[in-house]
This record gives structure tokens, C-alpha cells and sequence, in this order.
């Protein structure tokens, strides 16, 4: 893939910013793009809002909505509970909304709670600088209806078929089906970018989503074969032809992934092998902006067989490889020759290698500008190596060379 400025996902998530209009999209359904957008459906009773964006565009995303239909909104659907979808909800609430969600919501929202700091400080060190508002805490939706796997309205002459969609982002992800219109809201089923492989492990850190489930859920959107899918983010993709061919190879390609990483899992084959080894072949070869086949397949592993990987006895207790760094350094005659050989390995094309060395130097001896100026080198290396395609990995290189550079300002003035 040819390089870019941005990776996609920024450009998609920041679509909505500043004062814009809703977007028709046809069957009386319209579109306030956000962080993840939302959509209204028209029905002489009442309208259908399907998922609420982020707290911080929440009136503007009102003021949108409101000048398409004033006509009540009768039925609020979240297709997931992470805060891009729900966070507008009070914007939106009255008295005799139905707020409907799949029966894990209260589980997601439990551990999303429990855990908001470590969550806050990840997506921070990420994506601070994509934010273009401040997430406020506000109330979490009060969910009027839940279901476990399907769960049917009529409102206006219109029908809702929603199904659950476990294998999305969220165990509580759903899906909205109208089946009149044949038209299909996904959520982030198939993530931000559709089209591209899943991303099973968010390295913001939150469960390792199912490949299994991931897959009956592109199945089940398939077997719909819907003509409209509306996406979380970006554009709908119309016509029943180039949504299954999509969907179709998306499926595909996961499946291939899963399928190998068994395969080598079987043979005794080393996580780390796999990991380097698996790669989609020509005519399963999608994109890769949210999740990456490597990550897919530790993913699996580990969704699979767990974290102790049978490659050493250490694995099993509280003292990490790097609490011996500094001994390894010591009897290597100290960081020079360490960073000497890490020097080497960059200028050998080999920046993993020179990151290692350069790593182990600085549990020797915190603080050494020598030690992070190379780490630093290696970081730019890969980052420049990586296409700026996926999102989550441009991101984490950028801020790792930004907290670089302060730290060897602060080491070396």
C-alpha cells in the first residue's frame, strides 16, 4: 500500500468535527457524522436513533438531528456501549424513550467502569492528539430493554430486526436489520474501516475479541444480504453485489488466519514464528488500518491456549526477563559494546533487535541519553517501515518518539 499522511481512521473519526448538517441517506434515514456516527430513522410515530456519538458533540449532534425530524424519538438502539456510541445519550433521553441495548451491556459498562483510569491513560498516550473534545464522565444510558440474541419492534409501519453481534467490538455489540429496505446497520461489527481485517486485541487494552464469533457475525450479516450497510464510521456501502464480495473476503481472510495459526499451533510451531510467518495470501490480501494478521494471530493464541506459551519455566512466576538485564549488560562489559551491537543492528535494517538492546541498557541504567537516543533511532525506524496504515500502531510509534525526545531533553541538558 502506498504511504500516507493519516492513517484512515483518523480521517474518518474527526469527519464529523465543527457545525455541519445530518446526511440523507435515503429511506428516510439520516446521518450525523461523529467520532462513531449516528443515524435517525423517520416513521410517522416516532423516530428510531440509532447509537448517540461522543459526549463532547453531543448538542451539536442534537441540533443536527433536530432540524431533520420534530417528530419525538420513540426508541434509542446502542449497537455497543463504548463511549463513541453512547456518551450523547442525555442529549437525547425523555420521558417514555425506549433505550435498548443486548443483554452484556451492564457487564461492558461494569468492567469499562472499574477499569476507566488505566482505559483513559492508554487511549490518551494513543490518541490525544486525534481527540478533538474532552470526554466529560457523564451518566451511562439507562437501558429500558434488553435482549439476549434477537429482539423485534414495529414503529410507523417500519420493522427492526436486532441481533446480537458478540464478536464486534464488545460482547454487547448489536445489529439493526430493516428488513423492508434491506438495509443493515452494523455498528462496528467489521470496525471502523470496513473492508479491512478485524482487530480482535485493541492495544489500548480491553478483551480479546472471539474469532469464532467474529466470524458467525460476518456470516450472519451475509446471510441478511442486505443492499444498504451502514457502518459506524465513514460512508454506507450500497448494493448487495459489493457488500458480500466485501464481506465475503473479509470472512475469508480471517478464517485463513485462523486456520493457520492452528495449523502451527498443532505442529509445536513458536508463537513468534507464527507471528512472522502468517500473511494473507493475493486474493485474500485486504487492508490492515485496524488490525494487523500478526496481531490476529497472537490473538488467537492466546484466545486459545493462553498466556504461558510452554517456552520456559519463568513464565510462571513474578520475575520478568528484564529484571536480569542489568546483569547481562554488566557481564557484557558494561552498555557501550551493548549499544555498539544495537547500533549495528540498525544499521543492518534490524530495528526490533537494536529496541531489545537498547532496552535492556536502560534497566542497567535508567536514564541513559546513549541508550535513548538508539531506542529512539530504532522507534523512527520502524515507524517509518510501517505505511502509516493501521491506526493504533502509527499512533503508539508517534508518541513513543515524542516521549523519546523529552526524555533524552531531560537526560542530556
Amino acid at each position: 500500500m502506498a504511504e500516507q499522511s493519516e492513517p484512515l481512521n483518523a480521517l474518518i473519526i474527526n469527519a464529523g468535527a465543527g457545525r455541519q448538517d445530518a446526511v440523507a441517506l435515503g429511506d428516510d434515514i439520516f446521518m450525523s457524522r461523529c467520532v462513531s456516527n449516528l443515524y435517525r430513522v423517520l416513521t410517522s410515530e416516532g423516530d428510531v436513533l440509532v447509537n448517540t456519538g461522543i459526549s463532547y458533540n453531543a448538542e451539536e449532534n442534537r441540533r443536527r438531528m433536530s432540524a431533520v425530524s420534530s417528530r419525538p424519538i420513540r426508541k434509542i438502539v446502542l449497537t455497543q456501549s463504548h463511549e463513541d456510541h453512547i456518551g450523547g445519550w442525555h442529549a437525547f433521553n425523555a420521558p417514555g424513550v425506549d433505550t435498548i441495548a443486548q443483554a452484556n451491556y451492564a457487564h461492558v459498562r461494569g468492567y469499562w467502569g472499574g477499569l476507566r483510569l488505566v482505559m483513559a491513560r492508554r487511549s490518551r498516550h494513543l490518541w490525544s492528539q486525534d481527540q478533538t473534545g474532552k470526554v466529560e464522565p457523564q451518566p451511562d444510558p439507562v437501558v429500558t430493554t434488553t435482549f439476549m440474541d434477537s429482539h423485534r419492534f414495529e414503529l410507523g409501519g417500519r420493522q427492526f430486526e436486532l441481533y446480537s453481534a458478540r464478536g464486534g467490538e464488545t460482547l454487547d455489540s448489536l445489529i439493526v436489520w430493516m428488513p423492508k429496505e434491506r438495509v443493515l446497520f452494523t455498528g462496528n461489527l467489521t470496525g471502523p474501516l470496513f473492508g479491512h481485517v478485524p482487530n480482535l486485541y485493541t492495544l489500548r487494552g480491553d478483551k480479546i475479541r472471539y474469532v469464532q464469533w467474529y466470524l458467525d457475525g460476518v456470516q450472519r450479516v451475509l446471510d441478511l444480504n442486505p443492499e444498504v450497510l451502514i457502518t459506524g464510521h465513514g460512508d454506507p456501502i450500497r448494493g448487495a453485489g459489493e457488500i458480500g464480495r466485501q464481506l465475503t473476503r473479509i470472512r475469508d481472510a480471517t478464517q485463513y488466519v485462523k486456520d493457520r495459526t492452528w495449523e502451527g499451533m498443532n505442529q509445536g510451531v513458536d508463537l513468534w514464528t507464527l507471528m512472522e510467518r502468517i500473511s494473507l495470501p493475493p486474493e485474500l490480501a485486504v487492508g490492515q488500518g485496524h488490525g494487523k494478521v500478526p496481531w490476529m494471530v497472537r490473538a488467537i493464541w492466546e484466545e486459545h491456549l493462553g498466556w504461558f506459551r510452554y517456552e520456559s519455566t519463568t513464565e510462571l512466576y513474578d520475575v520478568p526477563p528484564g529484571a536480569v538485564s542489568p546483569d547481562l549488560v554488566e557481564l557484557a562489559g558494561g552498555p557501550q559494546p551493548v549499544l555498539d551491537r544495537a547500533r549495528r543492528y540498525l544499521e543492518g535494517g534490524r530495528p526490533l533487535q537494536a529496541m531489545h538492546l537498547a532496552e535492556a541498557v536502560l534497566a542497567a541504567a535508567p536514564g541513559s541519553g546513549d541508550a535513548l537516543i538508539v531506542k529512539l533511532a530504532a522507534t523512527e525506524r520502524l515507524l517509518a517501515q510501517c505505511t502509516r496504515e493501521n491506526f493504533s500502531e502509527t499512533r503508539w510509534l508517534e508518541a513513543e518518539v515524542r516521549h523519546l525526545k523529552a526524555a533524552i531533553s531531560a537526560a542530556t541538558s
